[in-house]
């Protein structure tokens, strides 16, 4: 057995496994939807069963790289929700067959990729779970053949992955600080660069939702080691925009988003007061307003959820059903006008240098 190329032997195993698990999959769906009407013939089931797999196929595709609980679980719900085939990624995995009760605690540890996959099928939707570590080029270089593989494309990428450790630099060891750059700022990085082939083969005609935050000072407080990486993941959105812009790609985009108020997820165990927290629901809400928008107008902007859905006529009213306690007011922990990153000078560059024709020109 020789795996396709950029596929290992044993994640190809996983794949036949998945796919042999999804053809019995289709097979019971179609049965069960065609004894409604009577009692089928295995060969009206097993041509009903080709007919919902096909259907599955022609969705638009989502990788969620960051997936297996908390805001990224609820990304990958939501995008199965609207319709799109999603593809569930990160480390954790686990027998989610056997799970009980189900479905877990979104926010603990029992929540994995694994659990999440069966949510979705539960729900009627389409998903695909597949670990990576986004520690390792590698395996990130896997996991995008590997999806490209199962579904021919990828129409969005959601980079959610994240290491956290807010203390002062004196407080924050180097290999904690090297975890989090590794995680968070390189991990996008390489996820960025494995997919940009697979957007090349479908004509540059995608978007990217990285989980970041605006730029300003206050941020840097108290957390700098975190900030530096989560900082250069927003740097990453802007100067691919940029990117792109330069080379006329105009179905592309990438935007960054992040919470205006703290949502329930674990990173958030330890807040005291309930009433200052907010459903992960209104930051999926926010990230699909995003796929709906074109891509002029979101590519390159440094996003807050709430003030996005407000950009898309949400009111105060519509925010109620976002609070993790019904008629609570969640304390803002976003400042309400952010810098302005642009310059008088934006459009002058100068001139370009591109290091790649430099380093061509001496060989």
């Amino acid at each position: 057995m020789i795996p396709p190329p950029g596929v290992s032997l044993q994640g190809y195993s996983y794949l036949l496994a998945i796919l042999e698990r999804d053809n019995k999959r289709w097979l019971r769906m179609a049965r069960e939807e065609l004894e409604k009407s009577g009692t089928p013939t295995d060969a009206e089931v097993k041509a009903h069963s080709m007919t919902i797999r096909e259907a599955e196929r022609q969705k638009p595709v989502a990788l969620v790289v960051g997936a297996s609980r908390g805001i990224g679980r609820q990304i990958a719900i939501d995008l199965a929700r609207e319709g799109y085939a999603v593809v569930v990624a990160a480390k954790s995995t686990s027998d989610a067959s056997a799970l009980s009760p189900f479905p877990p605690d979104p926010n603990s540890p029992a929540s994995t990729i694994s659990t999440v996959e069966r949510e979705i099928h539960e729900a009627g939707g389409t998903a695909t779970a597949l670990p990576v570590d986004t520690r390792n080029p590698s395996s990130v270089n896997e996991l995008v053949a590997s999806t490209a593989l199962l579904y021919g494309r990828i129409d969005v990428l959601v980079y959610n992955s994240g290491a956290i450790w807010w203390s002062s630099v004196q407080k924050t060891p180097f290999k904690r600080f090297q975890l989090m750059q590794q995680v968070n700022v390189e991990g996008l990085y390489a996820t960025i660069q494995a997919v940009l082939p697979q957007f090349e083969k479908q004509e540059w005609k995608a978007r990217v939702i990285v989980v970041s935050p605006p730029i300003y000072s206050r941020f840097f407080r108290g957390k700098t080691a975190y900030a530096m990486g989560k900082v250069g993941m927003s740097v990453l959105t802007k100067g691919l925009a940029m990117d792109w812009e330069r080379e006329g790609k105009k179905q592309m985009a990438i935007t960054s988003v992040w919470p205006a108020a703290a949502i329930q997820s674990a990173a958030t165990r330890n807040v005291d007061d309930l009433k200052d927290l907010r459903k992960p629901t209104i930051f999926s809400d926010a990230i699909l307003e995003m796929l709906r928008s074109e891509p002029a107008e979101v590519n390159g902007a440094l996003e807050l959820d709430e003030d996005f859905l407000r950009t898309k006529g949400y009111t105060d009213e519509d925010f109620e059903k976002y609070n993790l306690v019904p008629g609570a007011k969640p304390r803002r922990i976003m400042p309400k006008i952010l810098p302005d990153l642009r310059v008088a000078e934006q459009e002058d560059e100068g001139k370009r240098v591109d290091s790649t024709q430099l380093r061509a020109a001496k060989l």
